[in-house]
């Protein structure tokens, strides 16, 4: 057999939705989720969209046979099964898309998109009926939110029993299920499975952060989620967290509503990953060193690296049980993990504030050979005094901050004289592990 035939299939998925030049919504938004989550996304473009963060600021609809066009061609060539739709301007297009879904025999899943979230209406009213008439009847979920779904109900939606009632007139015109999307009430989902006639909240929680094109993304990790073989239910809690992260890993990129950012948690373990690598590597720069066991502390040292923007100690990398000398060598205690340092990655936090190029550092023995040979390399020194530590705050993050202040920015070197029954130490700082770990060996060939 050929390696094609032998390759495992990806879901091939669609997006029939309106463009937006901002990038953040519309098939942007779509394509992006269909990337993160796996599946092959494929599109056609509805409607052309002047948009940025602040609003929509002009529409173009496209020629309704250009949209089947689209849909016509990705359909005879590729298996699309899970298909969603947002921005469907016109009578027109609606027709022309309903027409191709029961041609196609696509599994639909309808985001009744009404305006942006930014502002700007992106449905025509005289387009709503032929929406619920002739599109809801063939689609198998749709993700109103509340707004959307008093439209559609022809009621206010206001507070959850409202959304039952409208969930309920929604699947009257035909759709299997509705899900009345909680961003405008109260955070939690409502999903309405008409055949039982059963309701399911998805709880959630507000979250800060940007939320343009927070719909389209939450309908196309439902369609992902959908073509991936997982329940109704658990699509839909899977693309409620999905959005969740999206937004807290949001980005400003504009003047107005911050776009969700979809790749945020991929990138963000992409960067652990390469800590967790780089730090491997400094560990065995400094294991390889004959000199640097001169310089561990009593209490063992420790190597950290942290992520960037990193904001808590679950962002920072370092060896666990720390580094310790033994019979003349340097070993690792533990292995390297996140969470595994408070001290050091102390240091890294508060430095990272001033400046976030600074991600790793080590402790060493303090050692008035190691100051010398420090300021013969020129390397930026200062220091912080423990008895002057006011009270109630973390000594790392204090001391660390105490010292920028007295040296006018990041040094690569802080030391504290300690005097409080605490060792005496000094801390190497640098952009990386490799970085610092290098610079803690060359001191200790310096003064060997």
């Amino acid at each position: 057999m050929t390696e094609k035939h032998l390759a495992v299939k990806t879901p091939v998925v669609m997006t029939i939705a309106g463009s937006d030049s901002g990038g953040g919504a519309g098939i942007a938004a779509d394509l992006k989720t269909f990337a993160a989550l796996g599946v092959h996304g494929t599109c056609a473009i509805t409607s052309v969209t002047a948009q940025n963060t602040t609003g929509v600021l002009e529409t173009f609809d496209l020629a309704p046979e250009a949209v089947a066009s689209q849909i016509e061609a990705v359909c005879s060539d590729m298996e699309v099964r899970w298909a969603k739709t947002g921005m469907l301007a016109s009578s027109e297009i609606i027709r022309e898309v309903a027409k191709e879904v029961r041609k196609h025999g696509l599994f639909l899943v309808v985001d009744p998109v009404m305006a942006a979230e930014a502002g700007g209406d992106l449905l025509r009213k005289e387009a709503l009926s032929v929406l619920t008439e002739e599109l809801l009847p063939f689609c198998r979920v749709t993700t109103p939110n509340a707004s959307e779904a008093g439209a559609l109900a022809g009621i206010a939606v206001k507070t959850s029993e409202d959304a039952e009632r409208a969930a309920r007139k929604i699947a009257d015109l035909g759709v299997e299920a509705v899900i009345v999307t909680g961003g405008h009430l109260d955070a939690t989902d409502l999903l309405y499975e008409a055949a039982s006639d059963t309701f399911t909240r998805v709880r959630g929680t507000f979250v800060k952060g940007g939320t343009h094109g927070s719909g389209c993304t939450y309908s196309a990790a439902l369609t992902a989620f959908l073509a991936t073989g997982e329940s109704l239910e658990g699509a839909a809690r899977k693309a409620k967290e999905f959005v969740k992260q999206a937004i807290l890993k949001s980005r400003p990129a504009g003047r107005g509503v911050s776009p969700v950012n979809q790749l945020g948690v991929i990138l963000e373990k992409k960067e652990r990953y390469l800590v967790l690598r780089e730090l491997k590597e400094a560990v065995s720069i400094l294991e390889d060193s004959p000199d640097f066991p001169e310089l561990i502390p009593e209490v063992g040292c420790n190597l950290a690296m942290a992520i960037p923007e990193a904001d808590n100690y679950q962002d920072v990398a370092a060896v666990e049980g720390r580094i310790v000398r033994k019979r003349g060598r340097t070993v690792p205690v533990g292995c390297v993990d996140f969470g595994a340092s408070r001290h050091v990655a102390g240091i890294i936090l508060s430095a990272l504030r001033y400046k976030p190029e600074i991600k790793a550092a080590i402790n060493v023995r303090y050692s008035e050979k190691v100051l010398a040979a420090s300021r013969e390399m020129k390397l930026g020194i200062s220091f912080f005094d423990r008895a002057e530590e006011p009270e109630n705050t973390g000594t790392m993050d204090w001391g660390t901050a105490e010292a920028i202040r007295k040296y006018g920015g990041v040094p690569k070197i802080i030391y504290d004289k300690s005097g409080s029954g605490k060792e005496p130490m000094i801390y190497l700082l640098g952009a990386g592990a490799v970085e610092v770990a290098t610079l803690a060996v060359e001191l200790a060939e310096k003064i060997r």
